[in-house]
This record gives structure tokens, sequence and C-alpha cells, in this order.
């Protein structure tokens, strides 16, 4: 058996299947079809690019979630099997998370993803402890079954992050997570001209140590706490074309926080965030392809000598 530390991180719930449409704009076409590319699915989903992401840095990482008992459920085994990636799940009579990305010529992307998962529906605290009381740090995925395992988290002082994805600020389901962990990503997509306020929002009300709020082409925001300005980074300029930035800001918080692990100033961590996300970009579908170690440290040392 291992012992508690020894798993580096412990991802909490985001594992399901992703059919990627690629399309010629992300708009409504004229008429009532059109043809396209082939459909194909991938797993895909935040927790699992999380997971993946740490596994292929050679972090020590466990999974768990929720999975339906289905084809989808099969297929999501079949490719962690295949990853030799740890994961355990407890089986839902709702089956396994579904998404729909409609993604253009350029790479972005515009997602559709199920509710099938209830509100009210929360992972055993019988099933996720055990899990928890051998990890350094947990993240949680912003799916809401896991919501509860906050007084846990700070009773065992396991450090935790989250990833709000395109927040606006003020939606509370998203909000929970915002004030209750110890790290915090976010797009800045929906922030508009606020990412200033929200951030210091989240640092003010909230337990964050550091947010981040990332912006694509744009570069980041990073607020660390104690200090009063927000501070702006540039994005790494791809080494690849971008063809689907799908899993980018997973790939970005998986190489973000595995600097922050090795007590690499911020700096540091956003350099490595931006150069795994924009590796991701490089590949074709959701988190079909994962920088490795050394692979992320030769791109760093490129990034920082142009």
């Amino acid at each position: 058996m291992r012992n508690r530390q020894d798993y580096d991180v412990l991802v909490v719930g985001g594992t399901g299947v992703d059919t990627i449409v690629r399309v010629d704009a992300l708009r409504m076409p004229p008429g009532d079809s059109v043809f396209v590319p082939p459909v194909v699915d991938y797993v895909g989903h935040t927790g699992n690019g999380v997971a993946l992401g740490f596994h292929h840095l050679g972090v020590a990482t466990k999974f768990i979630d929720f999975l339906g008992d289905d084809a989808q459920g099969r297929m999501v085994l079949d490719a962690y099997a295949r990853h030799g990636l740890d994961f355990s799940h407890v089986v839902s009579e709702h089956g396994t998370p579904r998404g729909v990305n409609l993604v253009d010529p350029q790479g972005r992307r515009f997602s559709f993803y199920d509710g099938r998962h209830p509100g009210q529906l929360r992972l055993p605290r019988d099933f996720y402890l055990p899990w928890l009381e051998r990890t350094r740090h947990v993240h949680l995925s912003i799916v809401g079954h896991n919501r509860d395992m906050y007084p846990d988290i700070r009773r065992l002082g396991v450090s935790s992050s989250t990833d709000l994805h395109d927040w606006d600020g003020q939606d509370a389901h998203h909000r929970t997570y915002a004030l209750d962990s110890d790290i915090v990503f976010l797009s800045a997509a929906a922030l508009g001209d606020r990412p200033d306020p929200v951030l210091h929002a989240v640092i003010d009300q909230g337990r964050a140590r550091l947010v981040v709020a990332t912006a694509g082409a744009d570069g980041c925001h990073l607020l660390v706490r104690g200090e009063d300005t927000v501070r702006r980074f540039p994005a790494t300029v791809p080494e690849r074309p971008v063809v689907d930035t799908n899993g980018a800001g997973d790939a970005f918080v998986t190489a973000f926080l595995h600097a922050h692990f090795a007590g690499r100033p911020v700096e540091e961590c956003v350099l490595a965030g931006s150069v795994s996300g924009a590796f991701a970009c490089g590949s074709a579908g959701t988190h079909t392809e994962f920088i490795d170690l050394p692979g992320l440290r030769s791109a760093v040392a490129r990034a920082a000598a142009r």
C-alpha cells in the first residue's frame, strides 16, 4: 500500500468523451445541413487533461471520478489503461459525461457540455477520503460532485487548486471553488475589461495564495496574495502551427503547478505553463498529445532565450 504522501496530486472529477466537429467558421451556416470532415470521439474533459498532463510530466498522479457503465465509460477505461494512469471510479447511473466541440481552421473552439450529473450528486466520502489522505495536493475540477470535499481538504492540510474556466466573476457555482482553493486558474474570456477586480476579489474574499487568468494569445494576468498589482505576462509563440486549442488551458495548469511544486518563482511557472499550453495547440483533438518533462524543459529553455 502507498503511504499518505506517495501521490503528488489527486485530481477529482472531469472525465468524459468529446466529439470534435471541424467547421469552416464558428457560426450557423445557411440551410439545415453541411458536410464536415470526419467527426471523431476523444477521451477528454478538464480533469482528464490535467491528470494525464501531470502523469506525462512524471508526477505521481491519482484520478477519481464518476463514470457510466456504457460505451463511453469503457472508452475512458481503455484509454487510461494504455496511458498507465492510476484511475478509480464510482459507477454513475447517469452515464459518462459527453461534450461536443466545434473547431474552426484557426483552432478556435466552442464547446457544448451535457449536464447529465444532477446538481445534488456527490462523490461518497468513504470513496474519496482514502485517496485524499494519501496525497500532497488535490486539484478539483468544477464538476459539482466534489464541492463538499473542502472541509476534509482543510482538515488534512492538503493544498488545493482549481480551474474555473470561463467564469464571469459572479456565477455562484464557480465562486465556491474560487474562494475555497489555494491556487485558482481561470480563463479571461468572460471577464471583458474586469480581470483586475475579479482577481483581487478572489484573493481578498477567499483563501487563494495566487490566481491566474489566462488570455490565450494575449498571455495571462497573475495576482499573488500580498501584492497590490496584477502582473501581465505575454504568451509564448507556439513552435508548431495551431490546429486545435482544446486542452491548452489544462496543459497550462499542469506545467505551471509542476514548476510551482518545485519551488520555482511565479515568472518561471508562467513560462512553463505558457510553453505547455502552446504545445497542446499543435495537436488535433482533445488531449491527444502531452508534453513530457524533457520536452518541457527544452521548450522552456528555447522560449527563455528568445
